[in-house]
């Protein structure tokens, strides 16, 4: 009897350590932060705008070949939205230091408050426990005209400008994201979207 004691309490002991280890993991990944970063690669239909802060700034065939394509009903563009990620999991602080790999980031885009596309990432993304900075590109491309129809032509540009221009900015996008992140205790999902914003990391 007292056998069979001792293995219940060190069976019971197990899985208390185990619930422990895993609600610590949990806790861990939690503590991940996200950032909206640098827009990369941004394209007008096609043109590069990077160097370019105003419509004055486009010549005579670009205007004529935008306006074209704009009285068509369309203006596409096409950029590289990274969204910075951190794992402050290093060791210190408390808390052992915790390796992450972010195997889902399903999220939707918001543009200037309005929401437009939906994705998630290519592959899974490693996000080591040091403290750094990982950078998560999102692909993305989108008719401009789809959701800005009561826009005029200089009011659109003027948006794309802000987001891929000569002094682009990243001020009027949103991200709404799930992450799912893979542990040695399976997938877990975050339970709800954070709201994740270019001027502070957030979790």
């Amino acid at each position: 009897m007292k056998k069979l004691i001792s293995i219940f309490i060190v069976f019971f002991s197990a899985v208390i350590l185990y619930q422990c280890s895993i609600y610590q993991t949990l806790t861990n990944l939690s503590r991940l932060q996200f950032k909206i970063g640098e827009i990369n690669s941004f394209r007008l239909n096609e043109l590069d705008i990077s160097n370019k802060s105003s419509l004055k700034d486009f010549n005579p065939t670009d205007i004529l070949e935008l306006s074209s394509v704009f009285a068509q009903g369309k203006l596409p563009v096409s950029f590289v939205l990274n969204v910075d990620a951190k794992n402050p999991n290093d060791g210190t602080g408390g808390y052992p230091k915790t390796d992450a790999t972010l195997k889902s980031l399903k999220w939707r885009l918001f543009i200037d408050d309005k929401e437009t596309v939906s994705g998630d990432i290519d592959a899974p993304v490693p996000v080591p426990g040091t403290g750094e900075v990982t950078k998560i590109p999102l692909r993305i491309k989108i008719d401009l005209l789809q959701f800005f129809k009561d826009h005029s032509f200089e009011k659109v540009i003027n948006l794309a400008l802000i987001l891929g221009g000569k002094n682009g900015t990243a001020s009027k996008i949103t991200l709404y994201a799930t992450p799912t992140v893979s542990t040695i205790f399976g997938d877990i999902k975050y339970p709800g979207e954070l709201k994740i914003i270019d001027n502070q990391f957030t979790n």
